[in-house]
């Protein structure tokens, strides 16, 4: 029973070296192994047994190469989960959330061993992370055809739902896909408007693909050559700003403060310790705590939906501290889960 942990231990530090580097002579996998020539050869017949699609290299020294099988190695995942993770790795290596590195390593490792129907789908996969991961649900042949548009740089043409639900339906859009972006947990496509002759960014969720694609195009140079750059000004200080509510408050506060909380918000100097706030939210209450978490004196600029939330949460929160005063004292802090 002691071989067992160390024979499976040298296989996976064998599996490791095969995906760190395309091509490995046996010499130097034993080597690097501490075991004999003849060892490599029966652990890379194991790997192969358990379905890893392991080519050897005529010559001299011989030499081992992870390629890619038919099916994938028994990672206990189906074609579509094998996109979903290199969909979540893709997007983790441009998250900014200190795991680029190994995330990176780590896509290239799980395409490394994809069959090439998968890889060809990964392939076509370009996308750009600004903020944090995307959390809405978007159909994955959505994602699919808009990378492959992008990816073939082929005109893409599609059914836009303006979430109003009512309406007469909107004629279909003709854009050029340059990026398929996530922002604050959402999906969009920027792309050139070729009706309205601009740049424009869609969310994915409304998009409903048309086929078949249109012409290819040479690619236009973005505004500032900077996608993250360009979607955050696409949305900073616009109408809506893609968000169901929006308000305008003034802060006591210096801006040089405010802003390096504010997110997507714009945030305007009135003084050198008073400044104007313009943020949104998913709904009025969230909208009255995000600004209420800046711990300052406030005027609500507008509109009425974000004062009456204001109002509504100052009882709601003079109720709470009001129960809480009429608690008999214990001499300590209420238990943990215990309502105040």
């Amino acid at each position: 029973m002691g071989v067992v942990p160390k024979t499976s231990a040298r296989l996976l530090s064998l599996l490791s070296l095969l995906q760190a580097r395309r091509d490995w002579p046996g010499a130097l996998l034993a080597e690097r192994l501490g075991v004999s020539p003849r060892t490599v050869r029966r652990d890379v017949d194991r790997l192969r047994g358990l379905g890893y699609p392991i080519a050897a290299a005529k010559g001299p020294d011989g030499g081992y190469r992870l390629g890619a099988g038919a099916d994938l190695p028994p990672l206990l995942f189906d074609d579509e989960q094998a996109v979903a993770l290199a969909v979540a790795l893709r997007t983790a290596s441009s998250s900014g959330a200190g795991v680029e590195e190994a995330a990176a390593r780590a896509s290239t490792t799980v395409r490394q061993v994809m069959p090439a129907r998968l890889r060809h789908r990964i392939d076509t996969l370009r996308v750009t992370a600004v903020g944090r991961a995307a959390s809405p649900p978007v159909d994955s042949g959505v994602l699919t055809a808009i990378s492959a548009a992008v990816h073939a740089r082929e005109v893409l043409r599609f059914d836009h739902a303006s979430g109003a639900g009512d309406g007469e339906p909107a004629p279909p859009r003709r854009v050029q896909p340059h990026h398929l972006v996530v922002r604050g947990g959402r999906w969009y496509l920027v792309a050139w408007d070729l009706d309205r002759d601009d740049w424009r960014t869609f969310r994915a969720d409304r998009i409903t693909p048309r086929t078949p694609t249109g012409p290819r195009f040479t690619p236009r140079e973005l505004p500032g050559g900077d996608v993250a750059a360009f979607v955050a000004a696409a949305f900073r200080g616009s109408a809506d700003g893609d968000w169901p509510c929006r308000g305008e408050v003034i802060l006591d506060l210096p801006a040089a403060v405010v802003s390096r909380h504010a997110d997507d918000g714009l945030v305007e100097a009135l003084g050198p310790d008073r400044c104007r706030l313009v943020l949104g939210s998913w709904s009025w209450a969230g909208l009255a705590a995000a600004v209420g978490r800046f711990d300052a004196d406030l005027e609500v600029v507008g509109p009425v939906e974000l004062r009456d939330a204001f109002a509504r949460l100052a009882r709601r929160y003079a109720d709470a501290a009001a129960r809480w005063g009429a608690r008999p004292s214990t001499g300590g802090p209420p238990r943990r889960g215990v309502r105040a």
